[in-house]
Order: C-alpha cells, then sequence, then structure tokens
C-alpha cells in the first residue's frame, strides 16, 4: 500500500476532475503491475495497472488507495469490473469513495464476484492525498491551501511591501513543489501589481506541471492566460480540486475570514523585520475562538528556513 501511496503522489494536481489514484498489483510476491490516474483523469489507475498485468492479474492481490469505482462513464468502464474482469483474487483498499456513484458499491461488486476484499488499510495518508477530491465532494468547493512566507515575528512583507526574498532556496524550491501539485495558483491583485509573480514551476522536470494561474481583485489589465476572479466567492466555484494561495494580505485574510482554508504552510525565515506587513483582520473576535482550529504537523527544516504545516480541523 506504501507504494499505492506513492504512485498516487504522482498524479495530484494533474488528475482533475478525477482523484488521484494508486493502484500496485501483486502476484506470489512480485509486482506485475503498476498505476496512477493520469493526467485529466483516465485511464484510472486500477486500468493502467491491470493492462501492465496483462494475464498475470489472475489470483493475484491489487492494492488500491481509493474504493474502485462502480460506475460506467463516457470516458471509461467501472473498475470493480475491470478488476473483476481480470481475475483478481483480492482487492487492498485504502479509503473509502464516498461519491454517491460508488459509495461501497464498488467494494460491494468486488464482494459479490468472490474476490477477498480488506478495507481501511492506511486510511488517513490515503485520505491526506485526496484531499481536493474529498473537499469538492463534502463542501462543493477546492481544497484551499494558504500558503506565506513570514519573518520570525509574523511579517510577510516590509512596511512598503516588499516581500522578495523572505526565504531561501531551498524553501523556495519546496513552493514549487507545492505548486506542481495544484489545479490553480492565486494571488490577490495587490501582489499581482506588487510583484508581478511569475506563479510558475521552474524545479528540473516538472515545469511541464505549472498550474492555471488565478488572480483576484480587479481584472483590468490581466494578461490573457490569467484567469480573473471577482472575489473569493468566484474562486470558491472554481472546477479545480486543488488550490494553492499565495498572497496577498487581503486575501488571505478574507479567505481566512470566510473559513475557506483547508491547509496552510508557512514557510518561516529567521529574520526580524519589525513595522512589515501582517495578515490584518481575518475575523477573529475573541481569542477562545482560535483554539483548536489547526493541527500541526511536524516541522520540516530546509537550509535555514523552517516549513511548518497546519490542516483544518473541521
Amino acid at each position: 500500500m506504501g507504494a499505492a501511496l506513492a504512485l498516487a503522489s504522482r498524479g495530484i494536481g494533474q488528475a482533475t476532475p478525477n482523484p488521484s489514484v494508486g493502484c500496485v498489483i501483486v502476484n506470489q510476491g512480485r509486482v506485475v503491475g503498476r498505476g496512477w490516474t493520469q493526467a485529466g483523469g483516465r485511464p484510472h489507475a486500477e486500468a493502467m495497472a491491470l493492462a501492465q498485468a496483462g494475464a498475470q492479474a489472475a489470483g493475484a492481490t491489487a492494492y488500491v488507495t481509493l474504493e474502485p469505482c462502480a460506475h460506467v462513464s463516457s470516458r471509461g468502464p467501472a473498475c470493480a469490473d475491470g478488476l473483476i474482469g481480470a481475475g483478481v483474487a483480492r482487492v487492498v483498499i485504502a479509503a473509502h469513495d464516498s461519491d454517491p456513484r460508488t459509495n461501497g458499491a464498488g467494494a460491494a461488486r468486488l464482494r459479490a464476484a468472490g474476490i477477498a476484499v480488506t478495507s481501511g488499510v492506511r486510511t488517513a495518508e490515503a485520505e491526506a492525498g485526496l484531499a481536493g477530491f474529498l473537499t469538492r465532494l463534502q463542501h462543493g468547493r477546492p481544497h484551499i491551501t494558504l500558503k506565506l512566507a513570514v519573518s520570525l515575528d509574523g511579517a510577510i512583507a516590509m512596511a512598503d511591501g516588499r516581500s522578495i526574498w523572505i526565504t531561501g532556496d531551498r524553501a523556495r524550491a519546496a513552493a514549487h513543489l507545492e505548486r506542481a501539485r495544484a489545479d490553480l495558483i492565486v494571488v490577490g491583485r495587490g501582489t499581482w501589481d506588487a510583484d508581478a509573480p511569475r506563479l510558475d514551476v521552474r524545479l528540473p522536470g516538472l515545469e511541464q506541471r505549472s498550474p492555471r494561474i488565478g488572480v483576484v481583485g480587479r481584472a483590468d489589465g490581466l494578461p490573457a492566460h490569467v484567469q480573473h476572479f471577482t472575489d473569493i466567492a468566484a474562486l470558491a466555484a472554481d472546477p479545480a480540486l486543488q488550490v494553492l494561495v499565495e498572497g496577498g494580505m487581503g486575501l488571505a485574510a478574507s479567505l481566512l475570514a470566510a473559513d475557506l482554508v483547508d491547509a496552510l504552510i508557512l514557510m518561516r525565515a529567521p529574520m526580524l523585520i519589525g513595522a512589515g506587513r501582517t495578515l490584518g483582520d481575518t475575523g477573529l473576535a475573541d481569542l477562545g475562538d482560535a483554539h483548536g482550529r489547526w493541527a500541526a504537523a511536524p516541522i520540516v527544516t530546509l537550509g535555514p528556513d523552517r516549513i511548518e504545516r497546519y490542516a483544518r480541523i473541521r
């Protein structure tokens, strides 16, 4: 399952509108098929792995990070039927698919065909990778990650608005990896005007994974390749599964005030800015309301900088 989870991570930000799933097929202790959801959502992971395994899928065990789909669409057959047709003997599932078109029907169909099904294996890890898909199902909007480069004293820019560069090279490389996992990267109009950011992926070998670019605010003067959002409600209506917001202060504060931020990444540099710019009003009326809202992940150190990750507790 660990290998299937690693494969699933390859498609995050590329598989929309489908979730990025990983599949590994093992026969007599040997991996005979590997797959992950391809760009645009097809082929599915199971279809890719079964094609690679061929006749060796018969009697094998398939490890999948999400319950195999049970519905046939114009884009391809149901994965549960594909596994049955290939003669797989056992299927191990990490996460349940709450899409109403499947929602347990995939596992039930496998069992009805005489296939042994084991579920709930490394579920939390699978659901973390499926965050965009699950947020879409549960809340009808994209999963929104807010990334901020901040100083030790919490400033995200100098008093005059300058913010290039707060963090070092290694932290910025990590930021580009986050971009490669997003469908859409967004900044506010103030940041666009002040910094003229490229908002692309500049990691060797991953340049083609640059996401769509969006700006929230005024539309005048934006290049044709930049998508315009009038406000955060328009952003929440975008069909993306994974949205990465990189600033600025007003956009970040408004998203936090509207409780639309699902994950927070703080790239903290060992510097003191002093009279710098901070987020501003996020709608917090009482300190008591701030507790219990964010779950912290282990801190990662990259060069002189610290990467702090927080998930919204809902």
